[in-house]
């Protein structure tokens, strides 16, 4: 089966640099623009794992987060923060169960581990 992840992020050329990245994983992309539409990607695409911006222009990341780990079938999806915020939301990720967080600009590089960590933990 192949891995689905879902892109959040309302930066239009920012997603296509993370799904150029990570390309090479073999990987299907979901993507949302802001939290109400990256609910329901969640919700209908199944992802196995969400990377998640902070700011968006609706329904901010942790937001979105916490509406999603509350939700039975969305709860168990790891998701990555990816954001410009770097101080004041940590304690609050670790809330609401988030798996790591990379400031921007973004080490691509370990972005790009961490997610095929990630994945090969979800396909075992």
């Amino acid at each position: 089966m192949i891995p689905k992840i879902l892109i959040v992020d309302d930066e239009e050329d920012f997603i296509e640099l993370v799904k150029f990245r990570l390309g090479k994983l073999g990987c299907e992309f979901l993507v949302a623009n802001d939290g109400v539409h990256a609910l329901s990607e969640a919700r209908i695409g199944k992802p196995d794992l969400i990377l998640l911006d902070i700011l968006l222009p609706d329904l901010d990341g942790l937001s979105v987060c916490e509406i999603l780990h509350r939700q039975p079938h969305t709860k168990k999806i790891p998701v990555i923060f990816m954001s410009a915020l770097s101080s004041g939301v940590t304690k609050r990720m670790v809330a609401i169960h988030a798996v790591d967080f990379f400031t921007k600009p973004l080490d691509l590089e370990r972005l790009e581990q961490r997610v095929s960590g990630l994945l090969a933990s979800v396909r075992a």
